[in-house]
């Protein structure tokens, strides 16, 4: 594992659990020898985790879409920044350089990014594993959400059991090393 997507908010969330985990998990990256990839700006928790690593002597890529640069989001302090054109082309370039994506809480584009490298790997496009960092129970609903997908016949049991749902930064480190794609569906 050299590089891992992480997704989050551009927003830092209510409770100072959320910063301090998104600090605990860019320390672990580093302390794994693990790059960051993620959205390239500077402000919530995405800020912090960039900063967390490069201030532990990680390598942060980020990628940031032309749109959110000329706002003013871009971080301009990691190690590469890119700027692409558009949301399309960044999920598709954090995507290649990655080698696994975890998502922190955050709000749509959070989900968004996450569900679609997970709904890719079901169908073959994306052999990387796949986590949710439950921090404080954020994405209990979700994983609720999930189990029922498989409860009602939308998701087979095997493809739910590749995508991790957790806390802990030890289940994480599991979950990556023992990791195998899930089966191909077939029609």
């Amino acid at each position: 594992m050299k590089k891992i997507a992480v997704y989050c908010g551009a927003a830092k969330g209510n409770d100072p659990i959320y910063v301090e985990s998104a600090k605990r998990l860019g320390i672990w990256l580093v302390e794994n020898n693990i790059g960051l990839v993620y959205g390239g700006g500077k402000f919530g928790l995405m800020g912090v985790i960039a900063s967390t690593v490069m201030n532990n002597g990680g390598h942060v890529d980020g990628i940031i879409p032309q749109e959110l640069a000329d706002r003013g989001a871009s971080d301009h302090s990691i190690s590469n920044l890119q700027v692409v054109e558009n949301m399309t082309v960044r999920k598709k370039v954090m995507m290649e350089l990655a080698d696994g994506f975890i998502a922190l809480p955050g709000g749509p584009g959070t989900l968004e990014e996450i569900s679609e490298v997970y709904s890719w790997s079901i169908i073959g496009d994306n052999n990387k594993p796949c986590i949710l960092f439950n921090v404080n129970h954020y994405y209990d609903n979700l994983q609720k959400m999930y189990d029922q997908m498989v409860e009602e016949g939308f998701l087979v049991h095997e493809a739910r059991q590749k995508l991790l749902f957790t806390d802990s930064l030890e289940s994480i480190s599991q979950f990556i090393e023992s990791y195998t794609p899930p089966e191909i569906r077939e029609y």
